[in-house]
């Protein structure tokens, strides 16, 4: 029973704030940090802000895969949607916003751990000389 009750858990505790930060992406009702980003961090973030499209990217790609994780579907699509923003996130705050890298790190061992529990789907993308169907 342990054994169905973690990943489910961990999905939710993954889910969920990727729902919320997702929409926030589109409806911005939490406010920004008070005292603001350091200035690396601010200019990086202005910078994907202005850019126009990379800030729906992520809220959208955050909504869509909270939303797989909360619904048990595609798990193993969600974790790789989401692999590419995890590590960015990561970067980020290791090297431009110290203050958010516990957060990232509890995102980073969730989703670590559901890849783990999710390994059976990942052999055949792991395959070194696959054919064609």
């Amino acid at each position: 029973m342990k054994t169905k009750i973690a990943p489910a858990v961990a999905r939710i505790l993954m889910g969920l704030p990727l729902v919320v930060f997702g929409l926030n992406g589109f409806l911005n009702f939490i406010p920004p940090p008070e005292g603001g980003l350091p200035p690396e961090a601010e200019r990086f973030s202005t910078a994907l802000l202005e850019s126009g499209y990379m800030m729906p990217l992520i809220g959208l790609t955050q909504l869509v895969v909270g939303v797989l994780l909360l619904a048990n579907r595609f798990v193993p699509l969600a974790l790789v949607l989401f692999a590419p923003f995890i590590v960015n996130s990561v970067a980020f705050h290791l090297f431009l916003e110290p203050a958010g890298l516990v957060p990232a790190g509890v995102f980073l061992a969730l989703h670590l751990y559901l890849a783990w529990i999710y390994r059976a789907a990942w052999r055949p993308l792991l395959t070194a000389r696959a054919e064609p169907a």
